[in-house]
């Protein structure tokens, strides 16, 4: 029965971990959340967007102002539903807290929902761009290389965030560029264990803190959002409102995904 209490209470709260990694050393953090179709935010990222949107006072966060923007590539038109999915992206940004004046869905004829295709690095460092400029993004989220499924339109996102952020670092040497970020694609033994991911998850994060008070902290600090109950519950009500995706199998995913309770980072 204790061990049972335990569980629960690692499950019911939320943790976060080296998060001043991602913030921007400026009062106000600005950070881009980058995806490929309407349901990578809450499929994906709905740990990270939950925490960054938690008020400092009630949250792990460093004591600054986040803005958190989400710009998708495409409006996942491959099976001819992209309006569809246009308003259910709207709906399900809504639920997740990011308002309507820090997001936008992008519709370019070079970067097609595609599972066979790649996207071009260049197309999408020019098409990022003018946002990433217009509203001083300090810090980019998005796919690694893998894009968490296999998919090569998210495979293709970090390669083109860093090219801009190698161009604008080049144009502007006085004016530091966005910090790049990716999350980071896990083995298939752990990617569909369910609630069992966060906890695991805060015991590597206790093991961790046991190091640094030792003195054998390990050189490579890594960005951890651990949603809590309350957290996988706004992410399940995200995914609700893409009716359209709502397939047998992406049930099976949100019931048993560790995307959905863990997010875990890497600075490009």
């Amino acid at each position: 029965v204790l061990v049972l209490a335990l569980l629960g209470r690692v499950i019911l709260n939320p943790a976060v971990t080296d998060n001043d990694l991602i913030l921007s050393e400026s009062k106000t953090a600005r950070v881009l959340l980058l995806t490929a179709h309407p349901d990578d935010e809450c499929l994906f990222f709905a740990p990270t967007v939950s925490s960054l949107l938690t008020p400092p006072s009630t949250s792990h966060l460093s004591e600054r102002n986040v803005e958190l923007y989400s710009l998708c590539l495409s409006i996942g038109n491959a099976g001819g539903l992209g309006e569809v999915r246009r308003d259910e992206l709207a709906r399900s940004l809504s639920v997740l807290g990011i308002p309507e004046t820090r997001r936008w869905l992008v519709d370019h004829p070079e970067l097609p929902d595609n599972i066979t295709r790649s996207w071009d690095a260049d197309v999408i460092a020019d098409t990022i761009k003018p946002y990433v400029l217009a509203n001083n993004i300090t810090t980019i989220l998005t796919f690694d290389r893998d894009g968490i499924s296999s998919h090569p339109n998210h495979g293709s996102l970090p390669a083109g965030a860093a090219r801009l952020v190698a161009s604008l670092s080049t144009a502007s040497p006085t004016r530091p560029p966005p910090r790049l970020f990716s999350l980071i694609t896990v083995q298939l033994v752990h990617k569909y264990i369910g609630p069992l991911s966060a906890v695991l998850a805060k015991y590597d994060l206790i093991f961790a803190s046991l190091l640094r008070r030792y003195g054998m902290d390990s050189p490579r600090r890594m960005p951890v959002f651990i949603s809590g109950i309350e957290g996988y519950k706004t992410a399940l009500r995200a995914m609700m409102q893409h009716r359209s995706q709502l397939v047998w199998f992406r049930w099976l995913y949100v019931s048993f995904s560790r995307y959905l309770w863990v997010n875990e980072w890497v600075q490009v």
